[in-house]
């Protein structure tokens, strides 16, 4: 069948790639965002440095998960000054990624009200205004330094909105594996699972293609090969950069397919039971890949080139794979009754991302 696969992101990658940020950035005036333990890792002093003047405000208190109630004032005051900004550089995980595409999307009012009404209502919508991104990831596992979507929470109303504009695609993405060493062995874990289950959502999925799948299957098997180890050695600078390079790919694999059920499955996962996404996202992925297998002869096919014919072996292989990195795969082990994770799991298969897998119709 016909196909197509479209990522705009211009990514620099390996050790010592930050510093081209200058050179990609040309002489731009720069907000950045990041994450709070930046200044005390020296990361901070060290971008001031390198930018010198044209580092015009830092916003370095980014929340995990960042919800409505912290993006609004945020939101508000980075709109009234943005006349003295000409691009935005997100250096962190996820939540910094997040924060920045929120933060780039500007409303006709300039008022976060107005963003959050049109997030809610779930329907497409254009910006009035944005700004060039910059996307420098600190870890291995979020991908979103090569795609469009922000995820924003709105933890009150128990509610998880999806932003994705034409216009949230980064400029670029600096993938540098040295920002990674200093992530302690936990956080290592659950954004390399965050990874793995774009890896594997993009390969079970109604929107996957040969390339998508080329680059899930390639980032699985060096997840696969290389997260234990970097779990034991996480000073090894080569495992680093392998595991960001599986993360990029995955990025760029989900990129075009979007995630599925072991996803959708995680919002609710988190914003009632507080588990990291990673955790969220990843606990289920045996149980998604029994429910996958021999849905589609195609997708089958794409699914046996990483685990090989046998479903049995396959599913014990990965679930072996998460125990033996300390995550728990039964959401009894989470608390969460049979009939409870039953109707969890109805529910997601309506949710957007649901609807990408390609077991729903036998669900």
């Amino acid at each position: 069948m016909p196909h197509s696969f479209h990522n705009p992101v211009a990514v620099h990658c390996g050790q010592g790639s930050l510093a081209r940020l200058p050179h990609i950035l040309a002489g731009r005036r720069v907000a950045l965002i990041t994450f709070p333990e930046a200044r005390g890792l020296g990361l901070v002093a060290r971008l001031q440095a390198m930018l010198g003047d044209a580092l015009i405000t830092v916003i370095e208190e980014v929340d995990p998960n960042p919800d409505v109630a912290w993006l609004e004032p945020l939101y508000n005051a980075f709109w009234r000054d943005e006349a003295r900004i000409d691009a935005m550089v997100a250096v962190g995980g996820g939540s910094a990624m997040d924060t920045a595409k929120v933060l780039m999307a500007g409303t006709a009012s300039r008022r976060f009200g107005e963003l959050r009404h049109l997030l809610a209502a779930g329907q497409p919508f254009a910006a009035a205004r944005t700004m060039p991104l910059i996307a420098v990831p600190t870890t291995a596992g979020t991908g979103s330094e090569v795609t469009p979507w922000a995820t924003v929470w709105d933890a009150a109303a128990h509610r998880k909105y999806s932003l994705h504009l034409d216009t949230t695609w980064p400029e670029a993405a600096i993938v540098d594996p040295v920002l990674m060493l200093t992530v302690p062995a936990a956080t290592t874990v659950s954004t390399g699972l965050d990874a793995l289950s774009h890896a594997l959502e993009s390969i079970w999925n109604v929107n996957a293609n040969p390339v998508s799948d080329s680059l899930a299957i390639s980032a699985a098997q060096d997840i696969f090969a290389c997260l234990p180890a970097l779990r034991a050695d996480l000073g090894h600078i080569g495992l680093r950069e392998r595991m960001a390079h599986a993360a990029l790919k995955a990025g760029m694999a989900f990129s075009n397919t979007r995630t599925a059920l072991a996803h959708s499955i995680s919002y609710e996962m988190t914003l009632r039971y507080g588990l990291a996404h990673g955790i969220a996202c990843s606990f289920t992925l045996p149980m998604v890949l029994e429910m996958a297998w021999s849905r589609s002869p195609e997708r089958d096919q794409v699914l046996q080139r990483l685990f090989g014919p046998d479903l049995t072996v396959a599913a014990g292989h990965l679930r072996g794979f998460l125990q033996g990195l300390g995550v728990r795969t039964g959401f009894a082990d989470y608390g969460i009754a049979d009939d409870e994770a039953r109707a969890m799991i109805a529910r997601a298969l309506q949710g957007a991302r649901g609807r990408n897998f390609i077991g729903i119709q036998a669900a």
